[in-house]
């Protein structure tokens, strides 16, 4: 009877866990708008399932796999903004499932695995609500990081083979912080093999490797798309910015690097004095545990680099909650003190989810709009049914949303008017889903310098025949402009030069007409 009654506690609270992930991202998905956040792969995810594909019909330099994953949520419960969220909302579930059978693999109690998992899907992707790419890959790399643990610790061929695989997807989510996983996952794997010598644990992470290689030169082969443009936009381009990226990991101020994320270093503190106690003590049987505290640790560090990196909000705060796991875990195992550092550990993640709750989550932080007042906002379905239930208010107008819905329900007006092709330029990339007429647009988002090349890049020649022949290809008559738009001022124009006339309809929306371009 005991034997049912926990397998019935450990249902419920799966069930709990799934249902709680996925119902509070699709609350906090309808919060907030970011235009240049918000409707990026909801366009890129509709053009994708109508047979679009980014690298050969549009400059992309991120995010193709979360395109696919989305035009396959849409194929399945149509193109509305509730299969959108949706997305997010599956992959909420998905960490925060995995997260307590990770902890549940390492004898964690249930209340403790269920209590730390919970932390995790309030402060993972409702911070956004959305699909958006640093999030997809934080949680593709902690998979990646769980069936790495699970690999050396149950010696298991399947956790290696999906590591390479999991990766994979990571890095066709965001390149970094995964390059920054596969190097450290790619060393520590190599470190096992070579002590562990076994041979068949090898074999199924090649497998899971090769796996992989061939599910992508499969999608490049069905979507036409030549391999040298990949390698472009995806490779070539992103790292000619590199340079500057690194740059803002300097200086190294002490309130900047240590302090502005010292919970994410406490968090990790019971690891990291391990990490040194069994460095000294060298002993074979603690030769697993030793590679997975660093793993870890390495992890912690890797991605506060990384987010010291970005141009987004602080999204990192939601992995508080797994290293504490993971160190309430490890204390047990090898500290006296473990309840006194289990009480901590509780205690830290708990006003950590609260304060982080309430300052990033609630207040629609990354979304930026911190400070806004969020009664301010309309129902979406002023501007379209489809946008039905969203509370729509931008960082662009705070006080006054009726003047943003006006300025896209005229561009709504004369772009349904136009039946032409045309290329539409725009951070409110549903107006092409929701007219059903294709944008013809030859990058995925808008952004200056970060997106696609400036005039000063060694690839501008590249992207402005990329431009042009689009334009020439499809018969590209207007190029509307609706602004504001985020990353940019004019767009389009150091590529254009004087081949075209401006025509405006009003102070945020105007055509360039062009002329033997």
């Amino acid at each position: 009877m005991k034997i049912k009654n926990k397998n019935l506690v450990f249902v419920s609270l799966i069930i709990f866990l799934a249902f709680f992930s996925i119902s509070f991202n699709q609350y906090y998905g309808y919060i907030g708008i970011l235009p240049i956040d918000s409707f990026l792969i909801f366009n890129s995810g509709y053009d994708l399932l109508n047979g679009y594909y980014p690298f050969k019909d549009y400059w992309t330099i991120k995010e193709p796999f979360i395109d696919l994953v989305q035009a396959i949520f849409f194929k399945l419960f149509g193109v509305s903004w509730f299969s959108y969220v949706l997305h997010a909302s599956t992959f909420n579930c998905l960490i925060t499932i995995f997260t307590f059978f990770f902890m549940k693999k390492f004898n964690l109690d249930n209340g403790l695995c269920f209590f730390y998992s919970i932390c995790v899907a309030i402060l993972t992707y409702p911070t956004a609500g959305t699909p958006f790419s640093d999030h997809h890959t934080l949680i593709l790399c902690l998979l990646s990081l769980y069936s790495f643990i699970n690999a050396i610790n149950r010696k298991s061929n399947i956790y290696w083979f999906l590591v390479p695989v999991l990766l994979g997807f990571s890095f066709l989510s965001k390149q970094a912080p995964t390059v920054y996983i596969i190097f450290l996952i790619s060393i520590l794997s190599i470190i096992y093999f070579v002590k562990s010598k076994n041979i068949s644990n090898f074999i199924s992470a090649f497998i899971g490797g090769i796996t992989f290689l061939i599910l992508f030169f499969l999608f490049l082969f069905l979507g036409e798309i030549k391999l040298n443009d990949f390698l472009i936009q995806y490779f070539s381009y992103p790292m000619s910015l590199g340079g500057s990226r690194f740059e803002w990991l300097f200086p190294f101020e002490f309130k900047r690097i240590i302090w502005r994320y010292k919970l994410q270093y406490l968090s990790i503190a019971v690891l990291i004095y391990l990490f040194i106690k069994l460095s000294l003590v060298k002993k074979s049987k603690t030769f697993s545990d030793y590679l997975i505290i660093l793993s870890v640790v390495s992890f912690c560090l890797l991605t506060v680099m990384h987010q010291l990196m970005t141009i987004n909000a602080i999204f990192i705060y939601c992995l508080i909650p797994i290293f504490c796991g993971i160190s309430h875990i490890y204390s047990k195992k090898y500290l006296k003190q473990e309840k006194l550092i289990g009480r901590v550990l509780i205690t830290l993640t708990l006003f950590s989810t609260l304060y982080y709750y309430s300052t990033y989550v609630k207040n629609r932080t990354f979304m930026d709009l911190r400070g806004v007042n969020l009664e301010n906002s309309i129902d979406g379905k002023e501007i379209h049914s489809g946008l039905s239930n969203i509370k729509w208010i931008t960082m662009f107008y705070p006080n006054n949303p009726s003047k943003e819905i006006s300025n896209i329900k005229l561009a709504l007006k004369v772009l349904k008017e136009d039946e032409s092709n045309k290329m539409v330029v725009t951070d409110y990339q549903f107006i092409s889903v929701f007219l059903e007429q294709y944008d013809f647009s030859p990058t995925r988002f808008w952004y200056d310098f970060h997106g696609y090349p400036t005039e000063k890049n060694f690839y501008f020649n590249y992207w402005k025949e990329f431009v042009l022949k689009k334009i020439k290809k499809n018969n590209i008559k207007s190029i509307y402009v609706l602004k504001p738009l985020h990353g940019e001022t004019k767009p389009l124009e150091n590529i254009l030069k004087n081949c075209y006339e401006k025509q405006i309809f009003s102070e945020y929306f105007y055509r360039l007409i062009l002329n033997n371009c």
